[in-house]
């Protein structure tokens, strides 16, 4: 398996991956439950530059040749910035307003989410993810690393404990209750 940065041509292959992560997120952004709509806004935004969803921020795993799975990252001070085109689309489309809270902030590099294969799942690639974003950022770049990890997903904060994170404290995002987990050298 090799990681890489993105390119504009992973966008439809990627799109997929980050929805699984995003799930009830990306179809509250559109005001349907339409999975098939959220996933081709997604596709749009990873294909453009300048948003949080870009393949300029998404990070993928390969194997034999296929991407199968994929990591968003961005400098935590940018997130008002990048959210920006973002709020645009959807108001575009869907003539509705993004209200998120800020999931990030300055000072952090953020995980937005890391979506694998379903195919692929269980088999480690997720943790393999993690551990390449940890060591560029945090041994490599001595980055502080952020994350929110849902409070009803234990085996995730166990994971992201496991590989070093500390639990900071909490964060709203779309309403729901996240704890706000850090890795740093």
């Amino acid at each position: 398996m090799i990681i890489r940065k993105a390119t504009r041509e992973d966008s439809q292959i990627i799109a997929p991956y980050i929805m699984l992560a995003m799930g009830e997120i990306a179809r509250q952004f559109i005001g349907e439950n339409n999975p098939e709509k959220a996933t081709l806004l997604l596709e749009d935004l990873i294909a453009r530059k300048g948003n949080q969803y870009s393949y300029e921020n998404c990070w993928v795993a390969e194997n034999e040749n296929k991407v199968i799975a994929a990591a968003l990252v961005y400098d935590g001070a940018q997130l008002k910035a990048l959210r920006k085109p973002v709020s645009e689309e959807i108001k575009a489309r869907f003539n509705r307003e993004l209200n998120l809270e800020s999931e990030t902030q300055a000072g952090e590099f953020y995980i937005d989410c890391i979506g694998v294969n379903p195919d692929q799942q269980g088999k480690g690639v997720g943790s393999k993810m993690l551990r390449f974003l940890i060591d560029k950022y945090v041994q490599k770049e001595n980055k502080i690393l952020g994350l929110l990890v849902d409070k009803d997903n234990p085996l995730a904060k166990k994971l992201y404990l496991r590989l070093g994170f500390e639990i900071v404290g909490e964060k709203t995002l779309a309403g729901k209750s996240m704890e706000h987990l850090q890795c740093r050298k």
